[in-house]
């Protein structure tokens, strides 16, 4: 399998192929992932509430996105892995965003994710790919914004609106980022915005007509159960499959049905004489 990169995003865009994308958290998860070939790996921040239980973004740190970019670099060598830079591990200086940025890439990440589209972020952007570090822009809704734009509110549902969005996302394709991520945005301004750049977008819950999809793969395997996103379609229900086989290996152990001869292992004929003899 031939590692993929920033250009096959583009090469992708460029021949009109749908980009699929998912977040993943783990090693095994990743190396499924790398085995049906997926175009890219987002290590998103939403692990801090789908696997470490926040209430949101802001809890999650650095340290804890490095040890989770380690985990689904080693299980996916091959794939394009986006680590996602948590709130306000960028947002302080130039200096502090390049130093934590490098840790990610030295971490086994390919890219870095950075949400909105301000001077400093524009910046920040073109000296991270000048540093050889390729960057993932983040429109419309922006969870590290939340308590900011005031909830989980639908962006650019305005053609004024959405044209603001479009200057942003021209900042950030000017600055060197090789694709936009549009969430929480009506289909038809996600589209227009999509057909005025060169570079890929990438939907989550911004209708069909962005360059990719991604989701979070918890919402998509029915793990996690807190919340379900309107624009999340469940190809699976891992919660319920999780929580029967649990369940029965409770009762198993607790009737002395598990461990079975099958699951044990047994002394040889000599060596079960001998502890015979010595009772």
């Amino acid at each position: 399998m031939v590692k993929k990169s920033v250009s096959t995003f583009q090469k992708l865009k460029d021949k009109g192929e749908k980009i699929a994308m998912l977040t993943a958290y783990d090693y095994s998860t990743a190396q499924i992932l790398e085995k049906i070939n997926i175009d890219g790996i987002l290590v998103g921040d939403s692990l801090a509430q789908v696997v470490l239980g926040y209430e949101n973004t802001y809890g999650v740190n650095l340290e804890e996105m490095l040890i989770f970019i380690k985990a689904v670099s080693r299980g996916a060598k091959n794939s394009f892995v986006i680590g996602d830079m948590p709130f306000m591990s960028y947002n302080i200086s130039f200096e502090q965003g390049l130093e934590n940025a490098g840790k990610m890439i030295k971490a086994g990440a390919s890219a870095v994710k950075l949400e909105g589209c301000n001077d400093y972020i524009v910046n920040l952007v073109s000296r991270c790919v000048e540093s050889g570090m390729p960057v993932l822009g983040h429109l419309g809704f922006t969870p590290q914004l939340l308590n900011t734009i005031g909830g989980y509110k639908i962006q650019g549902k305005s053609a004024d609106t959405t044209e603001k969005i479009l200057e942003s996302a021209l900042k950030l394709q000017d600055a060197g980022a090789f694709a936009v991520v549009l969430e929480l945005m009506p289909a038809q301004s996600a589209e227009y915005i999509t057909k005025n750049l060169k570079i890929p977008t990438i939907g989550i819950g911004a209708g069909a007509g962005c360059s990719g999809q991604i989701v979070v793969i918890d919402d998509i395997l029915g793990k996690f159960t807190d919340f379900t996103p309107k624009f999340v379609k469940k190809y699976a229900n891992l919660h319920d499959i999780i929580y029967n086989a649990a369940d029965k290996y409770l009762s198993e152990v607790k009737e002395g049905i598990f461990p079975s001869e099958e699951q044990s292992f047994e002394l040889n004929t000599e060596e079960r004489e001998k502890l015979n003899a010595v009772k």
